[in-house]
């Protein structure tokens, strides 16, 4: 599979705070083979997004208003 389709837009969090460097507005959101993923521009921390699994049984708890998911 080429790098072209697995890869879409990168899109910047406005507000968002690096948790590593703990700048703002550096994070960015892109999907990568299905799985997102958030990347710092400025020192290069990143995160993924867990499978559905383990963040049902994280999250079973808390009551969430909405969830927004960019298309």
């Amino acid at each position: 599979m080429s790098e072209k389709s697995t890869l879409k837009k990168k899109r910047f969090i406005a507000g968002a705070v690096c948790p590593e460097c703990k700048k703002m507005d550096t994070m960015q959101l892109y999907l990568e083979n299905n799985v997102e993923k958030v990347t710092c521009v400025a020192c290069g921390h990143s995160m993924v997004q867990p499978d559905d699994t383990v963040s049902a049984a994280t999250r079973q708890f808390e009551q969430v208003i909405g969830v927004f998911k960019p298309e």
